[in-house]
Formats: C-alpha cells, sequence, structure tokens
C-alpha cells in the first residue's frame, strides 16, 4: 500500500485503476478548460496569516450547514455517473460520508438510485436535481426524495444546456455512454473496476431509467436527456419548485452577486457559489474569486456554500474565513473512490480533516467556526480589478 499523504496521492492511483473516458469525465472541463484550472490555482493567491505561542489545544472542526451538525463543514458534492468510477460507487461514497459525519449529496444523474442509497444508509441524505421541464418526473423525483427521507434539496441552476467538454465527446461519454473499441479495450485492463462491475447490478441512471415518461430502459434514455433541460428556466419556475419541496432548499451554480440576491428572494436556505466545476461556462470566474463579491451582497442574509476547486483543508480553510459557512469535495472523493471505493473516500476526508485542523490552528484558531480574513493575506485585486 503505497503512503497516502494528499489528495493529489489518491489522484494517481485512480488515473491508473479507472477506465480512461470515466477518468476524463471527473477531471476535464469546458472548451479551454480556463476555469476548471483557474477553480484550483487561485486558491494559491491567497495566503494564510501565521501566527505563534497561542493556545492551541481542544480544536475543533465541528460545526453547521442549514442546520445540521457536521464534523466538518465539508459536504460530499453531487456528482454524475458516481457509479461508474466505482462499482456502486454512490452507496459507498454516502455510506464514508455517514461514518464521518459529513453530508453526501446524491445527483440525480446517479447509477445507484435514491432508494438504493436509503436502503445501504441509516442517516439522511442530500438529493440534488435538475432543472427539467416535466413537472410530473420533477414531483415525483420530490416525493422520492421525502419518501427516503432526504433531508435537504439541491436545486443545481446553472445546467439549461450543456457547456461542451471536449474529452467527453471524444470518448463517446454521454447518457448513456457510447462505447467504442477503444474505450472497450481500455476498460479490459482495468481488471479490479471490471470486476466490481461484473458484480453489481447497478449500470444504468438509477433514478430515470424506469421512472422518467418513456425511459423503460437505457437505449431510450439518450433521447430523454436532450430533451428533458429546461433552457427557458427563469426564477419564477423556480419558484414552482420550491412549493414541490418543503424541506431546506439550497440552490447550486451561483457565480454573480445578483443571482445570489435573486436565490435570496425564491426562499433558498442556501446557495452554492459554483460554476459547475469549470465544466459550463468556460472563462468564468473562479468560484474562490466570485466569493467575496457575492458575500458584500448578501452579508449573512443567507447561509453561503462553495464548491468548486478545493483539494485540500487549506482550500477549505480560506473558503470559510472569506465567509462561507459550507464547502463541497467532488472530485476530491472521487479520486478516493476510484482509487480505494469506500475506503479511500474516507481518506479523502481524512486528509482534508487533518489538513484544515492544522492549518487552522498555524493561523491562531481552534474552532472553525470562528474563522474569518484575519487570518488571511488577499492581493488587493483579488475580486475587484474587473472594469
Amino acid at each position: 500500500m503505497p503512503v497516502i499523504t494528499c489528495v493529489e496521492d489518491l489522484k494517481r492511483i485512480y488515473k491508473r485503476r479507472a477506465p480512461r473516458m470515466f477518468y476524463d469525465y471527473a477531471e476535464s472541463g469546458s472548451w479551454t478548460e480556463q476555469t476548471f484550472r483557474e477553480n484550483t490555482t487561485d486558491f494559491q493567491d491567497i495566503h494564510l496569516r501565521q501566527r505563534v505561542a497561542i493556545d492551541m489545544a481542544g480544536r475543533s472542526t465541528k460545526s453547521r450547514m442549514i442546520g445540521q451538525d457536521v464534523a466538518m463543514p465539508v459536504a460530499l458534492a453531487p456528482v454524475g455517473l458516481t457509479g461508474m468510477q466505482c462499482a456502486d460507487g454512490e452507496i459507498k461514497a454516502a455510506r464514508a460520508a455517514e461514518k464521518f459525519g459529513v453530508p453526501y449529496t446524491l445527483s440525480t444523474m446517479s447509477i445507484c438510485s435514491i432508494e438504493d442509497v436509503a436502503e445501504n444508509t441509516s442517516k439522511p441524505f442530500w438529493l440534488q436535481v435538475y432543472t427539467l421541464k416535466d413537472d410530473d418526473f420533477m414531483k415525483r423525483l420530490f416525493d422520492r426524495a421525502k419518501a427516503a427521507k432526504c433531508s435537504a434539496a439541491v436545486i443545481t441552476v446553472d445546467l439549461q444546456m450543456l457547456g461542451q467538454r471536449h474529452k467527453d465527446l471524444k470518448n463517446g461519454l454521454s447518457a448513456p455512454p457510447k462505447l467504442t473499441v477503444k474505450s472497450v479495450a481500455n476498460m479490459m485492463t482495468k481488471v479490479q473496476w471490471g470486476l466490481g462491475m461484473l458484480g453489481t447490478k447497478r449500470r444504468f441512471f438509477g433514478n430515470i431509467v424506469g421512472h422518467a415518461k418513456g425511459v423503460a430502459d437505457p437505449s431510450s434514455l439518450s433521447t430523454w436527456t436532450a430533451e428533458a433541460f429546461d433552457e427557458s428556466l427563469d426564477w419564477d419556475r423556480i419558484r414552482e419548485f420550491r412549493k414541490m419541496w418543503d424541506g431546506p432548499l439550497i440552490i447550486k451554480g451561483i457565480i454573480d452577486p445578483r443571482d445570489a440576491l435573486e436565490a435570496l428572494n425564491v426562499g433558498a436556505d442556501a446557495i452554492i457559489v459554483s460554476n459547475h466545476g469549470g465544466r459550463q461556462l468556460d472563462g468564468a470566474l473562479s468560484s474562490i474569486r466570485a466569493l467575496p463579491a457575492i458575500m458584500d451582497a448578501i452579508g449573512d442574509k443567507i447561509e453561503v456554500h462553495l464548491d468548486s476547486g478545493i483539494r485540500s483543508g487549506q482550500d477549505v480553510l480560506k473558503a470559510l474565513a472569506l465567509g462561507a459557512k459550507g464547502t463541497y469535495i467532488g472530485r476530491a472523493y472521487v479520486y478516493g473512490l476510484g482509487a480505494m471505493g469506500e475506503a479511500g473516500v474516507t481518506k479523502a476526508l481524512e486528509l482534508i480533516h487533518k489538513e484544515l485542523e492544522v492549518s487552522m490552528a498555524l493561523c491562531g484558531r481552534t474552532d472553525v467556526t470562528k474563522v474569518d480574513r484575519d487570518i488571511l493575506m488577499i492581493p488587493r485585486d483579488f475580486s475587484d480589478r474587473w472594469q
């Protein structure tokens, strides 16, 4: 077993063990991938302020996200196709999150269904939903989430249409995937992955197949996905979704202060500052660079979380110090899942937790809920260089 000291170590193992098309699906952005890259590199522009001779005993990373106790303010982000990174991947990730004490968010485009995850976990999880045209499907999706005792819904608002991702097109990665001779040949070299997939019955989109109108089997899925997403989405439509779900509601995909204010007005309990991991509008601001302006616009009127680009506990600490009450990891836990299954997700959480706790202490703080901008050294033009 190699010595794993950071998320990057998990990524290297993941790259060896996962089929190329699914690795590329996780490790890519749209068009030139500028935003995908800057989501991570922009964190490096912010420096931490070290303090010494301060009592570092009694440290705590415990916090709350939308009223729920968390072991640290980090949730597992919704990631589609997780069950193709590793057999029963959504179940394994949800179990790891539950044991660690952080929220797990199931994607609508998951391989394992809402019911699959609920049957294999003992605590409530969150469900991410897309803004789809079909009201009947949406209502039933929310009803299924309620029946599974999901404790929050996360509505993704930045995917009315797909940003072009070159690697996915070249690999035939779609819903369902279009297998090529090259991709099948690559899969055959991933023995551990292949044995896992042979051993599970969950290989298709469990929340869609058999639930969406006209989608009785995987072969009919591509037509549905091409027509399901609502390009005419507006805030009135989001208000309709708010009526379908009476539990805690989080809106994901906010990158502009004006949209943050709109989310506040529709009755959301929290927003997620996110650019979809750099997979939608290439050239958009990184999430961490967009965060300060959003905090200035809405203050503490609504709970603000941050997604996209987090690969370490220091990234988490910087986001919290800028005002976020919670953060999300997507690729970081997928690396662990593809590398080592459930144990890999746990390892990713352990790595981030340790770095968060130690870095916080070296900044002179012992309570993660009390970190603020005083621990940061931020460039003067970090978020306001634009005309």
